[in-house]
This record gives C-alpha cells, sequence and structure tokens, in this order.
C-alpha cells in the first residue's frame, strides 16, 4: 500500500461515507506531519468547502437519520453507532422513536438529506430541541447549518484518531 491508500483508508470516513474529501486533502498537500486532529481538519475542511454544492449535497445526504432505520437494523458506520448511542439515542422509548421518525420524515422531506447535527455532549432532550427549531430554517441557511455540523463531526471524528495539535 501506498501512504496515500493508507491515509485514505484511516481517514477516508471522517467525512460521512465521502472518501474524495480525504483524497482531495492529501493530494492538495495537506497531509502535514505530524498529523493533528486541528491541521489535517483545516485542510480537510478547506476541501469540503471548496468541494461543489451537489459534492456537499451528497456528503449531507451520506449521513444516516438519527435513530432511524439503519440505527435499528444495526447498519450504521461504526462512528455513527457510536455517537448515536453516546447521545442516548439507542434507548429511546417508542413515544420518543415515533417522534424522532416523524421529524426524520418531514426535514428530509422540506431539504432533501437528513437532519445533521454533532451529538456529543448532548442528549435526545437537546437534540429534538434543535430539530425542532431548525426544521423551521430556510433551505439555504438549514443547508449551511447542516454542513458546520458536518464539519464539527469530522472534527470531532479526527479528535479520536489523532492528537489536537
Amino acid at each position: 500500500m501506498t501512504a496515500r491508500s493508507d491515509f485514505i483508508e484511516k481517514f477516508g470516513g471522517v467525512f460521512e461515507h465521502s472518501p474524495f474529501i480525504a483524497e482531495r486533502a492529501y493530494d492538495a498537500g495537506f497531509v502535514i506531519v505530524p498529523l493533528t486532529a486541528k491541521g489535517l481538519h483545516d485542510g480537510m475542511v478547506l476541501e469540503f468547502r471548496n468541494a461543489s454544492r451537489e459534492e456537499r449535497l451528497g456528503v449531507l445526504r451520506a449521513h444516516p437519520d438519527l435513530a432511524g432505520k439503519l440505527a435499528i437494523a444495526g447498519e450504521l458506520t461504526q462512528d455513527s453507532a457510536r455517537e448515536q448511542a453516546g447521545a442516548g439515542l439507542d434507548r429511546l422509548t417508542e413515544r420518543e422513536h415515533s417522534r424522532f421518525t416523524e421529524l426524520n420524515n418531514a426535514y428530509a422531506e422540506k431539504f432533501g438529506f437528513p437532519f445533521i447535527i454533532a451529538v456529543k455532549g448532548l442528549n435526545k432532550d437537546d437534540i429534538l430541541a434543535a430539530f425542532e427549531r431548525r426544521i423551521d430554517n430556510d433551505p439555504d441557511e438549514e443547508f449551511e447549518t447542516a454542513a458546520a455540523q458536518v464539519e464539527r463531526i469530522a472534527l470531532l471524528r479526527l479528535q479520536t484518531l489523532l492528537p489536537e495539535g
């Protein structure tokens, strides 16, 4: 394996199912040794922001619904499963799960991508409150809000893989 392929294997999932971000960051020279979470995040975020709107929309759409079908079926990525479990989304009551499903469906219908929030440090009530508040955003505002949350999730994932720096 090459250094590039090793890098893509390790960091390609930082932006959910979107290894092109890691590929572009590597190719643009943002992989500076020693790797730090902040340094690599800065480069990867630049590549995410420089991606076309359609590519960025693809990254948003790659994220799973919160407490959705993939979670129930056990088909989330390891990172997503750990993040959702940490917020208690794997232990919802039937009523709470029903509310999440209702909001997931309404949100996806309105915006064309799933509700995305960095759940670390939040609980299910915090997430529901944000969900209910953000569903009233206009599409452009919510696209930018969701993209910022994707960037935050990427930072949190990098912080589990690398020193802060």
